[in-house]
């Protein structure tokens, strides 16, 4: 039998009837689901040392478990000792059963682990996806923080099928990211 992750388990079984009900879709294919999942860092110091972007790129690999991309930037600007096509970033997006396993490791592990964690905001884009931005790298058990030489922060989009907001939010919701009590858009 094969490996299904268990959020994905989840999806199926609980959050589908759960959204079914709550918005009252006339058929399973109607529900919101999770498209993808974009964790995206930007590292602007890798201008002035190329290490940076290696260890970098070397620490989103080990988070997403899967190889990340260099973004480049697009065109010079002098102000900020920028050329066309420098290494600025780091990108990896996940999908099917990698999506769901980290987004189980999110939501269960890494978390809770931020300091003075009380929940996250529950702003959402307009057309139901939502990012969430994290100060710290080192929440996520991946990375060994002996090892670490300077913080970064990164942002994590949930790519959504929702139509609306409040469809994505409850997808979401649902699916076990820790919303602060408060709904506001």
């Amino acid at each position: 039998m094969a490996y299904t992750p268990t959020l994905k388990k989840k999806y199926s079984e609980e959050v589908i009837p759960a959204l079914m009900k709550e918005f009252d879709y006339k058929s399973v294919m109607q529900v919101p689901k999770l498209k993808k999942i974009v964790l995206n860092q930007g590292v602007g110091a890798a201008i002035a040392d190329k290490k940076i972007i290696e260890v970098a790129t070397e620490e989103m690999t080990m988070i997403a478990g899967q190889k990340a991309v260099q973004t480049k930037s697009k065109k010079d600007i002098s102000n900020f000792k920028l050329r066309k096509k420098m290494p600025i970033g780091v990108r990896v997006t996940l999908r099917k059963e990698r999506m769901y396993e980290f987004l189980d490791r999110l939501i269960n592990v890494s978390l809770p682990r931020t300091r003075d964690f009380k929940g996250i905001e529950s702003k959402m884009d307009g057309q139901g996806n939502y990012t969430l931005g994290i100060p710290e790298q080192i929440i996520f058990p991946e990375i060994n923080i002996d090892k670490v030489n300077r913080i970064n922060g990164m942002n994590i989009t949930f790519v959504t099928s929702a139509e609306t907001d409040e469809e994505g939010y409850a997808l979401l919701k649902e699916l076990g990211l820790p919303f602060k009590n408060v709904k506001k858009n």
